[in-house]
């Protein structure tokens, strides 16, 4: 063990990263920012987290960072979009940990050894091999390699946390020593109840979401999923470009991808044979279906946290204008007043513009009309992505904040990478 001055320091820093992650309450941003912290543990240069989905018995990439990479990258550009999902099996190496509940830790992936210790504790020939076709795509080269289960209070495997080349302070690469193993190991085991808490915060929001979707045949699962991710996408390079602070970025990117995905709860309320009308909606019907803005707000309504602030305000305004036109929708209007299955009245005075419409919900806004016209409904069909990124560009200072519609141009590649990847699973 290292010298104690040295343990009781990474002691007390597990120990606030362990406080700030119990304050995230999406999974996706949970599970990014574990991998962040965890290479930061042990300096890392990169890393993966996979996601165990126990119904497809799949284990699914979440995140990926490389510092190395990332450092050829022009400021505020990400690695390119990746997907990947395996049935875990003991011939990979995190197949072999998310099975066997067991750490791998491997001093060169490209030369391992022949046998192992196994999970009973027995020496047994390794059945695993390193996978060099990321390293060949990349032109990276992963050396030392640690991968640790990620396990709930039950026992239940939730992924496994992937990271490689440890380096020294001269940045050169070393092995995963048993003190690395020891910090790394502490952390995982902190990680079964945070996760637990927002994994249950996910499933609640995400029964709202299938409630809508049992109503709305076009609001699927797949859908909710690309808005949500579009408008992190969107606010990142946003927050970039506007020099916002770290701290306040990791709190409002948590919230907005819960709110991203509530943003037409409200349609609950929505009469059928408006709903699930094939065809375009006559104006009363149209007056009608503009109500579902008020409804979602009413259901998270009072206001509890910020969570809820924050959803109330993207399902509210999510159909609000810039230019403030009198398309937008509902503006001003006092949403605790409008009675479900009624026309949504709106007049001038009621327009609501700029930036006192709420920055999440111009976000989703946005994110939202890229997905509709990006994909085919009863109405329309699918628009080519010229045809969308060009429109988007048309509605600038119009239907969309000139500045979100900065980031959007600057990331339209990595946006159409993420729908192509979704619509795929």
């Amino acid at each position: 063990m290292v010298e104690s001055s040295i343990h009781k320091i990474k002691i007390e820093q597990i120990a606030e990263i362990e406080k700030e992650l119990r304050e995230i309450h999406d999974v996706d941003v949970l599970l990014e920012n574990i991998l962040t912290f965890a290479r930061k543990i042990v300096n890392a240069d990169a890393g993966s987290i996979y996601e165990y989905d126990s119904k497809e018995n799949l284990l699914k990439i979440r995140y990926s960072q490389n510092d190395t990479i990332q450092s050829r990258l022009a400021p505020g550009e990400k690695l390119p979009f990746s997907s990947y999902r395996m049935i875990p099996t003991t011939q990979s190496i995190s197949g072999y940990c998310a099975l066997s509940k067991k750490i791998v830790n491997i001093v060169d992936v490209y030369n391992l050894d022949e046998f192992i210790i196994d999970a009973s504790g027995q020496k047994t020939r390794r059945p695993y091999e390193f996978n060099s076709n990321t390293d060949n795509a990349s032109g990276y080269h992963t050396q030392s390699m640690l991968t640790i289960p990620l396990i709930m209070t039950n026992g239940r495997i939730l992924g496994v946390l992937q990271i490689i080349n440890a380096q020294d302070e001269q940045n050169n690469v070393i092995p995963f020593d048993t003190d690395a193993e020891y910090y790394i190991s502490q952390f995982a085991n902190k990680l079964g109840s945070i996760y637990e808490y927002a994994y249950l915060t996910r499933m609640n929001i995400d029964r709202l979401v299938k409630m809508a979707g049992f109503r709305d045949p076009r609001e699927t699962g797949a859908h909710v999923e690309r808005v949500s991710s579009f408008a992190i996408e969107i606010y990142d390079r946003y927050a970039v470009n506007k020099k916002i602070p770290e701290n306040e970025v990791k709190k409002f990117r948590d919230n907005l991808r819960m709110a991203a995905r509530c943003h037409d709860v409200g349609k609950v309320a929505v009469p059928d044979e408006i709903l699930k009308k094939e065809g375009r909606l006559t104006d009363d019907e149209y007056d009608i279906m503009k109500g579902h803005t008020c409804v979602g707000a009413q259901i998270f309504t009072p206001v509890e946290n910020d969570v809820d602030r924050m959803v109330r305000d993207v399902c509210l305004h999510h159909h609000d204008r810039w230019d403030g036109g009198s398309r937008g929708y509902p503006g001003n209007f006092n949403y605790m007043d409008y009675i479900p299955e009624t026309k949504m009245p709106h007049v001038i005075e009621q327009e609501l513009c700029g930036t006192d419409i709420p920055l999440a919900a111009r976000i989703v806004s946005l994110a939202d009309v890229y997905d509709a016209l990006r994909h085919k409904r009863c109405y329309k069909d699918e628009w080519t992505v010229d045809d969308t990124v060009q429109e988007i560009k048309n509605q600038s200072g119009k239907q969309f904040d000139p500045e979100l519609v900065e980031a959007f141009m600057q990331i339209k590649n990595r946006l159409e990478d993420i729908n192509q990847s979704i619509d795929s699973l």
